[in-house]
């Protein structure tokens, strides 16, 4: 059993959370693999502990799920690691009310026979953190208090004071932290602000602290103390089974207003035959296609409520698809969004209800009992839940409700729809998710019925207004704008730039490459001997979890595609607006490939069912310059015998979620770029991964010895433990710029795309008849011209992601020039 141990504390606000993270973060540079886990129904702590330890955080709540289920679903979740840190709840003891402290931090503790060190807040006493420590520990002999944290201590004789105090009493202080660290996570009405939308998470900062401040080596000797467990790990196979062969699609919500979900809920949909595909309600504009079943969790809609009502095509094909019977859980943030408004902006309207934030929070444990068969209900049935949230819900008329909570009604429920503000982890009832699986998987038999054709009818009725849709063949008969001037194919950013411009044209993520990492590549190198690839290809195989026999390491993109041209023939189709060095390496090869031009229309989205089939079809995810993220599923539904994704950016989106790379991959090749994100440009480094035995075709064109010694160590590098971590934080930090940057254009009339990488693609019509480009290098800024991309005009522009700074003073150039004041 994997070593584990329990950070816990006296009470709230002592610093758990930052230790804990930091703990997660800094064994994790270490090299470890490690398991994280929360005490309790928190959905936004473990955001943090995956951040930190790229595993997804998961929690332990026996009240949730069962006292008898802790162990198992501990062992599931530390599958594979080294060590587990549970951070735990409140005060070590504080559980349920009334119950003797049942699901305390104590409870889990005792139940997982896990050793447990103390934070304690020092700011306002000194000697007395001993008398604290020394109650914690004796309070119940059941529990191992292993040793204490010292947090916010203002100075050497403070820490010093309180050191004595607590060795005194015979625990060993394994940390002292000072004060004004300034390393915790924002807060707002409902505690931390979520991974997915913070301004920093500092989890890079926590993990340094502890490491400076804490002796790590102690904890891990602590955690490798815990005896072991006799427990069978947790199984959603065991739990659940599908009812079909099919494979439906269950469209679940995701991003930045919806990000509280347990993980063990995938996967028990997962193990009940369904397909999870994730959506992002603020800016996708449609379900996933095939959608089957829809589950909307919980999150901070209150906080994106005007980007939500904008999202009108969505929101319609959702209130449409309730309508028409497609299966539909909705939790807490979920229920506000299917409400008719909330805070007075227009919402889906599947529910007749209307929400608004309220004065008071409402949180706690209940109890849930069905008093009729519903979705996910059977009369008289008890379901455990957690209830947190500060809006309410006023029902228009007499609906059914979905639980009635400690015996109070709350939320609507029928036999297709469940909304509620519960939340329930369903490993502690898995007959919910297997009941929600059996109607999804029934859903598409519906199609030559009332529901799924209601649907369709509506869809086709929308269609048949526009001029350019097709009623036989179901297909736009003009999805690609008029033809233009021919693009220059070998046009790149760094032709746009120029001395004394901010740098906006080129997309390499930092200025430098990083100090380490150029001591890795260049420190003690020997240029003697020829260049062996093997090494890169290995490190690279692992780091994606797949057969080296999948992997050819590259002299960059620009390589890549050369080789694709070369040994790939037949017809080829060229998905665009796109980067142009792939068709351009085409054309050098002799070919013509043809040109499929997404559509301004539908957010340059890929829509399967209109892209032409192809022998050979590239595309780019997220594409440059759009920056759209395709979904996975709609790459893979594209007609083409040999599929290749340029994926260059794909490191620059938190989790990769719409990645192709994957243990098998027959007909598929993902290209990948390492220039971008470690300022790697002048050195030329890529890899291919996909199919072996198209990896050996492109291998048999390469040169020899194409791929130089410091790009191999280039490679190696950049897939360890600690660029790894650097990564995803620079992942995240790019997802609050480039909304800071978004922000600040649409503020000034310029119209931006909707995407996920590290820039951001703008039209700037509003502002201008003619190209923006040269008047905005008049006032110091390099932009990439949009003309040079088929499909795409003058007047729109690319800009790379950079600094608050920057950005302001690019929109405040951009004001400017449209005449704003």
């Amino acid at each position: 059993m994997v070593s584990r141990l329990v950070i816990a504390a006296p009470s709230s606000g002592q610093g758990k959370t930052t230790v804990a993270t930091g703990l997660m973060a800094a064994l994790r540079a270490r090299g470890l693999e490690v398991a994280p886990f929360k005490v309790g129904p928190d959905y936004i702590d473990p955001g943090y502990h995956g951040l930190a330890t790229g595993r997804p955080g998961r929690n332990l709540d026996p009240f949730l799920c069962g006292e008898e289920r802790i162990g198992a679903l501990f062992a599931h979740g530390a599958a594979g690691a080294d060590v587990a840190v549970i951070e735990g709840v409140m005060g070590l003891f504080d559980g349920r009310l009334g119950t003797g402290g049942f699901g305390s931090t104590a409870h889990v503790a005792r139940l997982l026979d896990a050793p447990v060190v103390l934070v304690i807040d020092a700011r306002h006493t000194s000697r007395s953190v001993g008398a604290v420590a020394l109650g914690m520990a004796r309070f119940d002999p059941r529990v191992r208090v292993a040793g204490v944290i010292l947090n916010q201590v203002g100075s050497v004789r403070h820490a010093a004071e309180a050191r004595a105090a607590v060795e005194e009493v015979g625990l060993p202080v394994l940390g002292v932290l000072p004060k004004a660290l300034d390393i915790e996570a924002p807060s707002r009405h409902l505690g931390l602000v979520p991974v997915a939308e913070r301004d920093d998470s500092r989890v890079a900062a926590m993990g340094d602290v502890v490491a400076a401040h804490v002796d790590v080596a102690a904890l891990l000797a602590v955690a490798a103390a815990a005896p072991a467990l006799d427990v069978v790990a947790w199984d959603p196979a065991r739990e659940v089974s599908p009812p079909s062969d099919r494979r439906p699609v269950v469209a679940v919500a995701g991003g930045r207003a919806f990000t509280f979900r347990y993980p063990e809920t995938d996967e028990l949909l997962a193990a009940a035959g369904c397909r999870v595909v994730e959506f992002d309600p603020l800016v996708d504009s449609a379900l996933p296609a095939g959608t089957a079943g829809l589950w909307l969790g919980g999150g901070f809609p209150e906080v994106y409520a005007g980007e939500l009502a904008a999202n009108e095509a969505l929101m319609t094909e959702i209130r449409e698809s309730v309508a028409g019977g497609l299966p539909t859980i909705a939790e807490c943030a979920g229920l506000l969004y299917l409400c008719r408004s909330l805070d007075g902006r227009p919402m889906v309207g599947a529910v007749e209800a209307d929400a608004a934030m309220g004065p008071r929070l409402t949180m706690g444990y209940r109890v849930a009992v069905s008093d009729r068969p519903t979705l996910l209900g059977r009369t008289g049935e008890e379901v455990t839940g957690h209830e947190f949230h500060r809006t309410t819900v006023t029902l228009a008329g007499a609906a059914k409700s979905a639980w009635l909570l400690d015996g109070r009604a709350d939320g609507v429920a029928g036999e297709n729809l469940h909304a509620s503000y519960l939340h329930v982890h369903w490993a502690g009832h898995p007959q919910v998710a297997q009941r929600f699986a059996d109607a999804v998987h029934r859903y598409p038999a519906l199609g030559a019925g009332e529901g799924l054709s209601r649907w369709h009818d509506s869809t086709r009725t929308r269609a048949l207004t526009r001029p350019d849709f097709d009623v036989e063949s179901c297909h736009l008969l003009k999805p690609n704008p008029p033809p233009g001037p021919e693009p220059d194919l070998l046009h790149h950013g760094d032709r746009d730039l120029a001395p004394g411009l901010i740098d906006l044209a080129v997309n390499v993520r930092v200025p430098t490459t990083p100090a380490w990492l150029a001591e890795e590549i260049f420190g003690d190198i020997d240029l003697a001997a020829y260049p062996d690839p093997t090494p890169a290809r290995d490190a690279l195989a692992a780091h994606h979890g797949v057969d080296p026999a999948m992997v050819l390491p590259v002299a960059g993109a620009a390589e890549a595609f050369t080789l694709i041209a070369r040994a790939l023939p037949g017809d080829a189709l060229i998905v665009h607006p796109q980067f142009t060095e792939p068709e351009a390496a085409l054309r050098a090869a002799g070919r013509d490939p043809r040109r499929h031009v997404l559509s301004r229309d539908t957010g340059f989205r890929l829509i399967p069912s209109q892209v032409p089939a192809g022998e050979l079809t590239i595309v780019g995810n997220p594409t440059n310059p759009t920056g759209v993220l395709h979904r996975a599923d709609d790459l893979a539904a594209l007609p083409a015998a040999t599929l290749v994704v340029d994926e260059a950016f794909m490191d620059a989106v938190p989790g990769e979620p719409e990645t192709l790379i994957a243990p098998s991959m027959p007909g598929r090749l993902v290209l990948r770029s390492l220039t971008k994100t470690w300022g790697l440009a002048g050195l030329r480094i890529g890899y291919v991964v996909g199919d072996p035995a198209l990896i050996e075709r492109l291998a048999a064109q390469q040169p020899p010895w194409s791929v130089s010694t410091p790009a191999i160590r280039a490679a190696m590098a950049c897939t360890s433990a600690r660029a790894t971590a650097e990564a995803a934080r620079l992942a995240d930090e790019a997802v609050v710029a480039r909304e800071d940057l978004a922000v600040r254009l649409t503020d000034v009339g310029v119209a931006v795309v909707p995407g996920r990488a590290p820039f951001v693609l703008a039209d700037t019509t509003a502002l201008s008849a003619s190209s923006l480009r040269g008047p905005l290098a008049e006032r110091g800024f390099a932009v990439r011209r949009g003309e040079t991309f088929p499909g795409l005009g003058p007047t729109w522009l690319r800009f790379a992601v950079r600094t608050p700074d920057v950005h302001r003073r690019l929109a405040t150039a951009l004001a400017e020039l449209g005449g704003h004041p």
